[in-house]
């Protein structure tokens, strides 16, 4: 397998012979408002700067060239934006975490939307959803329904996407289920100026290692768009701090992993 961090949380994941396209976020840099009062949303970090605050490593058409499905976890702007919509073939197999994001998907022109479930097999790699929990508290119902997903082939380690979540038991139950030997988090610690974390921070990170102390951790989503509070030096500090830097492994942008 391999994995291409591309801009926050998109990657493209090669697997079992398939090329899969996780949350694309394809807009050019400073096209998009920033998450905060202009889109009406709380006050947030550098809310006078526009999404996304890089530019993507390579051109649009390298990113979704020889793509065989889509993964989109979830309808947030920085995981599916109006530069997917266009860019990408209206055929492709594009794979939602519920019918009513697929619903949303077919409505922008997407022919071939499926729900992702339990038991999804896509050219005999298993696709299994998994649940998230986008924050905690109050803001955990702001935020809505997310997904991630699990990934097994005969041919390969297992690997487990785990989308725009926190650490709470949801993760500890794939990680015990699964078993996964990859582990991609998205570990920006984005944040309004209230509420807590809308995704990873350190600590959480922490927490997937002592889960998944033999895994290799891959952390993403960092960054990219304004409200992130926890940067990609900061996180490989504290892997050193903690001895875990080899199992941590924190990509720039165009960076790619193989297993």
């Amino acid at each position: 397998m391999n994995i291409h961090q591309i801009r926050n949380a998109t990657i493209i994941v090669e697997y079992a012979g398939k090329r899969f396209l996780i949350d694309p976020m394809l807009a050019e840099k400073g096209t998009l408002p920033a998450f905060g009062p202009e889109v009406g949303l709380p006050e947030a970090p550098r809310q006078d700067q526009n999404n996304p605050l890089v530019s993507l490593p390579t051109s649009i058409d390298k990113i979704i060239q020889d793509i065989d499905a889509v993964i989109v976890t979830h309808l947030h702007p920085d995981h599916w934006d109006m530069a997917a919509v266009e860019a990408l073939p209206k055929d492709i197999k594009l794979y939602s975490q519920n019918e009513e994001d697929a619903t949303a998907i077919r409505d922008a022109g997407f022919q071939n939307v499926e729900v992702l479930q339990e038991d999804t097999v896509f050219q005999d790699i298993q696709l299994t959803k998994t649940k998230g929990e986008h924050g905690r508290g109050e803001i955990l119902k702001a935020a809505g329904l997310v997904c991630g997903v699990v990934f097994k082939h005969s041919s390969e380690k297992t690997l487990y996407v785990a989308g725009d979540t926190v650490w709470y038991d949801g993760v500890q139950e794939v990680i015990d289920t699964h078993n996964p030997e990859i582990i991609v988090v998205n570990a920006g610690d984005n944040q309004f100026n209230e509420g807590g974390s809308l995704v990873m921070g350190k600590d959480d990170v922490y927490q997937v290692y002592k889960a998944a102390p033999n895994a290799k951790i891959i952390a993403v989503h960092m960054e990219a768009v304004n409200h992130w509070t926890l940067s990609r030096e900061d996180l490989r500090t504290f892997a050193n701090e903690k001895g875990i830097s080899y199992n941590v492994l924190v990509p720039n942008d165009g960076e790619s992993y193989s297993f």
